[in-house]
């Protein structure tokens, strides 16, 4: 089981690099630079008291709902006696996990300074951890949703999932912790995480 996550942690992160290199290679352009300033730069305009606190609950959300979902999947799977409900726990919770490892291996490979600390204009709202790209939050957020999504291919659940997940990525460029280039690849390793893993465990 370990070699078969491993395995396809493996594959996930070749199909992340060479499906995102334009990306990764147009960040570091200075085009890419100033177009993820200016979105910055804008955003930060609408900033209120009343959306700070909004966009931080909304950012701290990720670590919730990335243990409650599958937490909720595997507890109702259990009460109805559900194998498929709680296999899909497992999915979910497992995406998420493998997501977390290759965006920490890959925040190490291009080690990229947060806006704040690159550029005096930018203030942050928020303390972050380590690097910049990519957004953690973002891959964590989209891998839940992701993979609640292909378990149960609803409207009503697609739907609500994405607008969540996209709430969180927009969050961590509202409270300035992120450039947009980093939310961007944060949504397509998570996504691309929870895609991977959905099609290998059929």
């Amino acid at each position: 089981m370990s070699f078969n996550i491993c395995q396809s942690a493996f594959y996930i992160l070749l199909i992340f690099v060479f499906s995102n290199a334009p990306l990764i290679a147009f960040s570091q352009e200075e085009p890419a630079r100033t177009l993820d300033i200016r979105i910055l730069e804008s955003i930060a305009e609408t900033r209120t008291p009343a959306q700070n606190a909004t966009f931080h609950f909304i950012s701290d959300s990720h670590n919730y709902m990335q243990i409650a979902i599958p937490a909720g999947l595997f507890i109702a799977g259990a009460i109805s006696d559900d194998k498929q409900m709680r296999q899909n726990a497992g999915y979910v919770i497992s995406s998420t996990a493998v997501t977390a490892l290759l965006n920490i291996g890959l925040k190490q490979v291009f080690k990229r300074s947060r806006p704040f600390k690159k550029y005096n204009n930018f203030t942050a709202l928020a303390t972050p951890g380590s690097f910049s790209f990519p957004s953690g939050h973002t891959s964590a957020a989209f891998s839940t949703a992701t993979a609640l999504s292909h378990a149960y291919p609803k409207w009503y659940v697609i739907a609500p999932a994405m607008l969540w997940a996209g709430s969180v990525g927009y969050s961590r460029m509202y409270l300035g912790v992120h450039y947009t280039s980093d939310v961007a690849a944060g949504a397509a390793l998570g996504a691309g995480t929870a895609l991977g893993m959905g099609f290998m465990k059929k």
